[in-house]
């Protein structure tokens, strides 16, 4: 591989990695920061948050939240989670009652406090279909296998220089031993044509 495409290859390779990089920050790092990670699956909260989004919810506590403040819910037994705004507060019977943004009228059931998971802080326009592809087969080994073979082509051209290189410092040093032995060689026949004319000289005498 010549030094273009080499520089070229490296330039392409270091921005896919630095792209898997934030990938990852963005989908698995934020837990560390204590969020959690959902996506839009419907319009209702359109036009805030739209389908495909992936909102950045974070754990806050139930007593902060008022009305107006969007929040992120288990809505049912099958523990599927919703994101709507607040409207009502029923602080004694501990219950939020939500509407979505684009929904004319209110849930039907209010939230209990014990079902908040907590309140959106951000959210990324379409990640969320990233996330559920990577994250979900046949996505996951998708993303494996680009991993792996990306991993390989990252380190395959090091690999391939280093072994020619190797190649060429083996081939240069039996250069070298040909090179050696054939000075050695000359330098025995110099002697010997000498030896041998001084011979022939004390003959002649």
């Amino acid at each position: 591989m010549n030094n273009t495409l080499k520089k070229i290859w490296n330039i392409v390779s270091t921005a896919l990695v630095i792209l898997i990089v934030l990938c990852a920050v963005f989908l698995m790092g934020s837990r560390i920061l204590g969020y959690q990670c959902f996506t839009v699956i419907s319009g209702s909260m359109e036009p805030i948050y739209k389908v495909g989004d992936l909102l950045y919810v974070k754990k806050v506590d139930v007593n902060t939240i008022k009305e107006g403040d969007p929040i992120t819910f288990i809505l049912n037994e099958e523990l599927v989670v919703a994101t709507h705004r607040v409207v009502r507060v029923d602080a004694e019977n501990k219950r939020f009652y939500t509407k979505g943004d684009a929904n004319e009228i209110e849930d039907n059931d209010p939230v209990h406090f014990n079902n908040v998971i907590g309140v959106p802080q951000f959210s990324i326009p379409k990640l969320g279909y990233v996330s559920d592809f990577v994250q979900n087969p046949p996505g996951m080994y998708i993303t494996i296998g680009i991993g792996a073979v990306l991993i390989l082509l990252v380190f395959l051209p090091d690999m391939i220089g280093k072994k020619k290189e190797e190649e060429n410092e083996e081939a240069a040093a039996v250069q070298t031993e040909i090179n050696t032995t054939a000075e050695e060689n000359e330098k025995l026949k110099a002697e010997l044509a000498q030896l041998r004319a001084e011979m022939e000289s004390k003959k002649g005498e």
